[in-house]
């Protein structure tokens, strides 16, 4: 059809947001590697009333439509906390997803559009909406499905980004270990001496004292990945926003915090895979998915968990300690995954592609890259 059938519109009612959601199940709707998202996920994401990011960020949503049918989708937005952290005149976009090349280049150029009218000079994408929730294009790993709040996307897709003028900024990788694995004998001794170190503590956390415990793992990650590339730290709104959401998918012995002479210095944070839990659910909880989601959530039996967040203070970084931590956390989630949950593989990430000291971690025996995600840039 005509590129002159073509037309960019803005969100703008509520009938367009549901055709924002609802627009993946038309891209995706023959790939057996997609797993649908709950709608009310989505929506609640892309909703200013319900979205604490929206303290601190502005976002436009737009649709390309031809001959009136939905061909294409994209976000731009502004983050004031990436302005401060990472740098002046940087905007972003994000949920990008289109038919064809015309729409997505369209697209694309629309959200530049709309960053130069916010005085931005660089744009970068695609982040939908924040570097917390699904940052990057998947590159590799396409015939594998994603884990929990990690992305999914077509091959081409890199292609037309490529041929808006962008260029990688940066990639995050995602490595899959089985959990059934035999250490060599450096990472054997380091356990042993961990263990027997009584300055050092492991322990679950305490789900009664939910909050309390959300604020220890956030301050512990706020400082620990301060340095790291792309990050903005949570807001208190977003800690209470991202701790109701995930509360009801923590279970106590799969999220170890580790004290060193009584204070908490460590954690590691562990989750099932939602996904083998909704993908027969079709992004419905209603009228039958939330008693089905409810069911399964109460013992769950996954062949997968994710390591989304893990994080050591700063103040150890580089030293033995840091290292000999990281691993007895690993250790202590990966028996209980294998032993409680059935799990068979873990994926660790995203990791930044140059974070040398996670990388070391994350490549255990048997570790493989699954996923990698890439994040572009370009001037405006």
């Amino acid at each position: 059809m005509p590129v002159s059938a073509l037309t960019i519109d803005p969100v703008a009612s509520k009938a367009d947001r549901k055709a924002f959601v609802d627009f993946a199940w038309t891209v995706y709707k023959d790939d057996p590697y997609w797993t649908p998202p709950l709608k009310d996920e989505v929506r609640g994401l892309i909703d200013p009333k319900k979205n604490p990011w929206f303290g601190h960020g502005r976002a436009a949503l737009f649709l390309a439509r031809r001959n009136g049918e939905v061909v294409g989708r994209i976000s731009a937005q502004v983050d004031d906390l990436v302005l401060e952290h990472m740098q002046a005149g940087l905007g972003q976009w994000g949920f990008f997803d289109a038919l064809d090349e015309d729409a997505a280049l369209a697209l694309i150029a629309r959200a530049e559009d709309w960053l130069r009218g916010e005085g931005m000079t660089r744009a970068m994408g695609p982040i939908s909406l924040s570097i917390w929730d699904e940052p990057g294009l998947l590159i590799k790993g396409f015939a594998d499905k994603p884990v929990v709040m990690m992305g999914h996307h077509l091959p081409h897709y890199a292609g037309w980004i490529e041929k808006a003028g962008y260029a990688k900024a940066k990639d995050l990788v995602t490595y899959e270990v089985p959990t059934s694995i035999d250490y060599p004998p450096a990472i054997n001794r380091l356990l042993e001496i961990g263990e027997k170190n009584p300055r050092i503590r492991l322990r679950d956390v305490d789900k009664s004292n939910f909050d309390a415990e959300a604020q220890t793992i956030l301050t512990i990650l706020n400082d620990a990945w301060a340095d790291n590339w792309g990050y903005v730290p949570l807001t208190p709104a977003e800690i209470a926003y991202a701790g109701k959401k995930l509360k009801p998918i923590i279970y106590e012995d799969l999220v170890q915090i580790a004290e060193y002479d009584g204070e908490p210095v460590a954690f590691i944070l562990t989750i099932p895979d939602i996904n083998e839990m909704t993908d027969d659910l079709d992004g419905r909880l209603f009228p039958f998915g939330f008693a089905k989601l409810l069911w399964r959530l109460h013992k769950p039996r996954v062949k997968r968990v994710r390591v989304p967040l893990m994080g050591v203070l700063r103040k150890l970084h580089g030293s033995r300690l840091a290292g000999q931590l990281a691993f007895l956390l690993i250790e202590r989630v990966r028996k209980a995954s294998r032993d409680h949950y059935g799990v068979q593989r873990g994926e660790f990430g995203w990791i930044l592609e140059d974070n040398e000291g996670m990388m070391s971690i994350a490549q255990l025996p048997g570790a493989d890259t699954n996923h990698v995600y890439r994040i572009y840039d370009k001037a405006l």
